[in-house]
């Protein structure tokens, strides 16, 4: 391992991954207890339930290409760390209260595995985040497979990420873009 390699919490990515394909046991509490390996563990797994349903559709139709997972292994990288801290709104001046983008990029991780043939590649907050209440412009950059209407998926996902921003988000959704930075030819076998 040379300096240079890349952490999630303490862990390389050739660990996660490692403790991944070891089914997760034994259990390993260094790793379960690290949020940022655990956000990184996440979108492996993500990643690699997606992949089941892709890769024979894109290996078919790129002739083995496999650009598309070096993409999505990038947005790990981009995405799994915690980033800034947004506040959160709070009437108790001696409190401060603060949820990091890293969260708010799992909780758009997660709505984007709810819809089916679609994976999310990056998510970007633009805005005042450091203004409790501000408002925030989201863009969330997705792969889908083009097995379905790819319009419908990228609509299913902003209406799922409107309605858990409302709830959960500690600024002002000003706009919320989802952006089809891919197409998977062919489909789930």
């Amino acid at each position: 391992m040379t300096d240079d390699d890349e952490r999630f919490g303490a862990f390389t990515l050739e660990e996660l991954s490692d403790y991944l394909d070891d089914g997760r046991t034994p259990v390993r509490p260094d790793i379960e207890g690290d949020p940022e390996a655990m956000a990184a563990l996440e979108r492996l797994g993500a990643l690699r339930t997606a992949s089941l349903d892709l890769f024979d559709a894109e290996a078919e139709a790129a002739g083995a290409d496999g650009s598309w997972i070096t993409g999505v292994l990038t947005s790990i990288r981009t995405t799994a760390h915690a980033g800034r801290d947004i506040p959160v709104p709070d009437d108790d001046p001696a409190s401060t209260l603060v949820v990091t983008e890293g969260a708010l990029r799992g909780l758009v991780r997660a709505l984007g595995d709810e819809v089916p043939g679609l994976v999310v590649r990056r998510t970007r907050f633009t805005g005042d985040v450091a203004v409790p209440g501000g408002p925030v412009d989201v863009e969330v950059s997705v792969a889908v497979a083009a097995d379905g209407s790819v319009h419908d998926r990228a609509e299913a996902l902003q209406a799922l990420l409107a309605t858990a921003f409302l709830a959960h988000a500690p600024f002002t959704t000003r706009s919320i873009t989802v952006r089809v930075a891919d197409v998977i030819e062919g489909g789930p076998a």
